[in-house]
């Protein structure tokens, strides 16, 4: 068999584990490729594959119902959404597309396979024009109710504006890191009102990145650490800090970790968090476990000047980058969500000290979790007050989805 075989087998296996909601689309992407040992371009098709059909989905299946009468086992119709993917979605040639799919299939099936691909090929145009007169929910490939549910939000133009947006490929941002010396040359563009920030154009810079010189990072996750304007000798407290993106930030911001305090709710993820920002010189004072919806240790009491809160959230910001979210969200999840950021929230307060701030942060974009959120909060907490707050929004601001409120008590 050929390497490129062993891709579209690797594509089809992967969406079975993801289907069983087994993992991520990412974890499968890095599991299959080091099982089958592929090549980082191998690697790089098997991720264009998989994520390009989870994107597309609801679209990829209305053109296999155009395609198929009756029923197809779980197994065939993976294999058809691999190969429809590889025609329509990434544009490969059409024999490659063609011919190493159909040989994914077990012999029973190969016949089907090849016939509804080659079927496709030649009737593409009209395919294409059918799926321009379905819904929008169909052609952007989201569920209903998130469609109707940003509708009410942002407005129809918008809302399409946004699952467009979630629809393409995420651009790679890169954070130079002030706490290492020298200005190392970035292969990409400075972003204007992001300094610091730049565009990936070329291959990821793995020597800058090895050496802590830079740092992978979405423009949208500075909003937060600026509403939080720490300082210098201030004892800051990051609260749900893995993987440590905005640690990073504060402690690029104050020139130290000295002061800084990080947690997370899951152990597990403490290694990588210690590992992320020893490389990147900003080791903090303190690394714990600890889960926020239970109370905080009494020796964290009236400790810290600034505390910053990126709490569990829908995700509904950064769908570009997280494939899955679109189909494993629910509403009932978002509600759960709300739950758990108030308690949050709550178990936070008593570690603050007198005249100090909060900043609560989501990559959501979902106003419930957001502004209603703080509009709870303070209700019950009159002596806090809202100071500032940044709704960003992928669709207008051209980044991934981010809000954050910066939360102020009277000294």
């Amino acid at each position: 068999m050929s390497r490129n075989f062993h891709v579209r087998q690797a594509a089809v296996s992967a969406l079975r584990a993801w289907a069983k909601g087994h993992d991520y689309a990412e974890t499968l992407v890095e599991r299959h490729a080091q099982r089958r040992k592929l090549s980082s371009a191998d690697r790089a098709l098997l991720q264009a594959i998989l994520l390009g059909v989870l994107r597309h989905r609801r679209l990829i299946d209305f053109w296999i119902g155009k395609l198929r009468d009756g029923k197809l086992d779980p197994d065939t119709r993976d294999i058809l959404r691999v190969g429809l993917c590889q025609l329509f979605i990434l544009g490969l040639p059409d024999h490659a597309a063609v011919h190493e799919t159909v040989e994914v299939g077990k012999a029973n099936v190969r016949g089907l396979i090849n016939a509804v691909l080659r079927r496709a090929i030649v009737a593409k145009k009209r395919l294409q024009q059918d799926a321009g007169e379905e819904s929008p929910t169909i052609q952007f490939s989201h569920p209903d109710w998130l469609y109707n549910r940003w509708r009410q939000a942002f407005g129809k133009a918008d809302t399409i504006a946004l699952m467009e947006w979630n629809n393409q490929p995420a651009e790679t941002f890169a954070r130079i890191n002030p706490l290492r010396h020298g200005t190392p040359e970035i292969p990409g563009e400075p972003l204007e009102n992001a300094p610091g920030f730049f565009k990936l154009t070329g291959s990821l810079p793995m020597e800058l990145l090895a050496s802590g010189s830079v740092y992978i990072q979405d423009p949208a996750t500075r909003h937060s650490v600026e509403l939080l304007d720490p300082k210098p000798g201030e004892r800051i407290l990051d609260a749900c800090a893995a993987p440590g993106g905005k640690s990073f930030l504060i402690a690029a911001a104050t020139g130290t970790a000295d002061l800084l305090t990080c947690t997370d709710s899951n152990e597990k993820r403490l290694p990588r968090l210690r590992e992320n920002l020893e490389r990147l010189g900003c080791a903090p004072r303190d690394v714990a476990v600890h889960d926020w919806t239970q109370p905080a240790p009494a020796d964290w009491h009236g400790a810290f000047d600034a505390i910053l809160l990126d709490v569990p959230c829908s995700n509904s910001g950064v769908i570009r980058r997280r494939v899955d979210v679109r189909w494993r969200l629910q509403t009932q999840h978002i509600d759960a969500l709300l739950v758990t950021q108030r308690k949050i929230l709550e178990n936070a307060l008593p570690c603050l000290k007198p005249g100090g701030r909060i900043v609560y942060s989501t990559c959501s974009i979902e106003a419930e979790e957001n502004a209603e959120q703080i509009e709870r909060f303070l209700a019950d907490h009159p002596e806090f007050k809202l100071t500032a707050s940044r709704q960003i929004l992928p669709f207008r601001d051209g980044t991934d989805g981010a809000y954050a409120a910066r939360l102020e008590t009277s000294a």
